[in-house]
């Protein structure tokens, strides 16, 4: 439809209907608080996550982002607060939002293309075309020709790849990674760090990623939130507006870098004190 078509005031309307869809949080987090026995891992914790960003949380270890990740999802229960997923109350995200942890979790068993097709099994899909959209998903990870291998027979970073297929095979807007990298050798980190990218720009995914790595977070995010240690709280949000990939050699991603760091510093000598 075009706008020329529109009266003045529905041209208007269209407008701004068009804009606030793009930036409207698809994920929103208020006063969201959990306790264990009298420890306080967070608690009064607010954020975004908006449609279509990559939104990372960067903090220092022990400091309460897997927890928050389990709350989210409704591995566990919170203390308080509340979410909502598209201007609607929800209690998890647990139907809502596919989650992509640490470790691979692939079925030593399976082939890595069963493996892959679990969501499909689990959710009652239609078996021949989850087959069909799976192995399209191989090709375009790079997984061609590894479709019945076992997890032992392929490297981490492949075991890590099918992973990310089955995510994607569970067809969720919103995708949690909690450091699906941190295992895997520079090199191969490098390497899915791009496909991370694809997930926003060619799947069409809303991104909340848990990392430890400032560079990582850098060359990912549209908006950083840096966390302090426990009680988990948010000590700043950064939204980058450069365009990806990124120059590392910029002065202005090079301050930016410089600021996470020192607010991240504090904490974590008192960590490790």
């Amino acid at each position: 439809m075009k706008l020329d078509s529109l009266v003045p005031n529905q041209a208007r309307l269209f407008l701004f209907l068009y804009l606030s869809a793009a930036v409207w949080p698809m994920l929103a987090v208020s006063g969201l608080t959990k306790t264990f026995d009298r420890d306080s891992i967070f608690s009064g914790f607010d954020f975004t996550v908006s449609l279509n960003r990559f939104t990372v949380l960067i903090g220092p270890s022990g400091c309460g982002k897997s927890t928050l990740f389990d709350v989210l999802t409704g591995a566990c229960e919170s203390n308080g607060g509340k979410m909502s997923w598209q201007g609607n109350r929800v209690d998890n995200l647990g139907d809502l939002a596919a989650y992509m942890h640490q470790k691979d979790l692939l079925l030593p068993w399976f082939s890595l293309l069963k493996n892959s097709l679990l969501p499909a099994t689990t959710g009652g899909d239609n078996r021949t075309r989850a087959e069909q959209r799976a192995i399209q998903l191989f090709a375009r990870l790079g997984l061609t020709g590894y479709e019945h291998h076992l997890p032992h027979q392929v490297s981490g970073g492949m075991r890590q790849r099918c992973a990310l297929v089955r995510t994607l095979m569970f067809n969720r807007d919103l995708v949690l990674l909690d450091e699906p990298l941190s295992a895997l050798d520079s090199i191969t980190r490098k390497s899915l760090q791009s496909l991370l990218l694809l997930l926003q720009s060619e799947f069409k995914r809303t991104l909340l990623m848990i990392t430890h790595d400032v560079d990582e977070a850098l060359l990912l995010a549209d908006d950083i939130y840096i966390l302090s240690a426990r009680p988990m709280k948010i000590k700043e949000k950064i939204t980058l507006h450069d365009k990806k990939p990124r120059d590392f050699d910029k002065p202005e991603l090079l301050a930016i870098k410089k600021r996470i760091l020192q607010k991240l510093e504090g904490d974590i000598i008192h960590v490790s004190e």
